[in-house]
């Protein structure tokens, strides 16, 4: 096997590849257990051990470092659900595991929140790409799920999606204020009532 972990990528460029994600590795760990407070360049850097200048090489500001974090989150979500049956089973075991990891809910919740003001829009790209992404992907699975069980359903499946991912944004938001809120259990009541 090659110094590069078999990924194929050798040299510099690899070693690059591989400093960022451990930077965006050790960044995810540092706000899952302690939320972004203060998460300054500054701060993140010294929490992970790594100067203010090598963060900067990488990542052009805060924002961009948190983007990539929420990035990163989102593709462990799909591959950790990926092996469930149905949209809403999956959202409910999403947000399962989220409840483990409430400093990622936070910082998911406060990038959404600053995405909508003037100033943000590296934030408000990247939500309105993942919006737009998300709703494709859900409709998509919900024709699946439709055709496959033999029913019909007049309704429009991107309008259903949008339903869906407000459901699930909102309940996040609910339980960041109330963590009696039973967002899974919640979401398993909307697959009913759908």
């Amino acid at each position: 096997m090659s110094s590069d972990g078999g990924s194929g990528v050798r040299g510099p460029y690899a070693k690059g590849v591989q400093r960022r994600q451990e930077i965006l590795d050790r960044t995810l760990d540092v706000v899952a257990t302690r939320g972004i407070d203060g998460a300054s360049l500054r701060a993140i850097g010294d929490a992970i051990g790594i100067s203010h200048a090598a963060l900067r090489h990488y990542f052009s500001s805060r924002e961009a470092l948190l983007l990539e974090v929420l990035r990163q989150r989102d593709a462990d979500s799909v591959a950790r659900v990926s092996d469930i049956d149905g949209v809403l089973p999956r959202m409910a075991a999403s947000a399962d595991h989220n409840v483990s990891v409430p400093g990622l809910v936070t910082l998911y919740t406060t990038l959404l929140g600053v995405s909508v003001a003037a100033g943000n829009e590296e934030s408000r790209a990247f939500f309105t790409e993942r919006f737009e992404a998300l709703r494709a992907e859900l409709a998509s699975q919900l024709r699946d799920e439709v055709a496959s069980s033999g029913r019909y359903s007049d309704a429009d499946l991107e309008q259903v999606a949008s339903l869906i991912i407000a459901a699930f944004d909102g309940l996040q938001v609910q339980w960041l204020l109330d963590r009696r809120i039973d967002i899974a259990g919640t979401l398993r009541l909307l697959e009913r009532v759908l």
